[in-house]
């Protein structure tokens, strides 16, 4: 493929898509950072869009997957946390927030990641466990 008619995938432009080389790039998930050292690829000299190489590709992938599995493991830790202090089972905080019998039972082994929805209720119950009472 000649790269110099590389056509940019976020303007559409056929300008020449730069070649770049052992770059760092930041990645960011849920106030969690990560530095991928030493990627290249392709850069638009139009909108700055930029396309990795496919060994970059995965790299950076694989990065971005870790955050998320850091922020799931946080988020688990969390709603196991905050539902014992409310003196919940996790049968009754499912129901408590519409989700199956086994909804619980997941968030907390980090197999399923909650909802923002769920997550913000039980942060809000962990400021105010006098409002479960409401809620009941």
């Amino acid at each position: 493929m000649d790269f110099r008619k590389r056509k940019c995938v976020n303007c559409d432009s056929r300008k020449v898509m730069k070649r770049f080389e052992n770059e760092n790039f930041v990645i960011e998930h849920a106030g969690l950072r990560a530095t991928v050292d030493g990627l290249s690829g392709w850069r638009c000299e139009v909108c700055d869009e930029v396309e990795f190489d496919a060994p970059s590709a995965r790299r950076y992938a694989a990065a971005g997957d870790r955050l998320v599995l850091q922020e799931r493991e946080r988020q688990r830790h969390e709603i196991r946390r905050i539902r014992r202090k409310l003196g919940l089972s996790q049968v009754a905080a499912a129901r408590l927030t519409g989700g199956g019998h086994n909804a619980f039972s997941r968030y907390e082994r980090g197999e399923t990641a909650p909802l923002p929805a769920v997550i913000n209720l039980f942060r809000l119950l962990d400021r105010h466990p006098e409002l479960l009472k409401d809620l009941d």
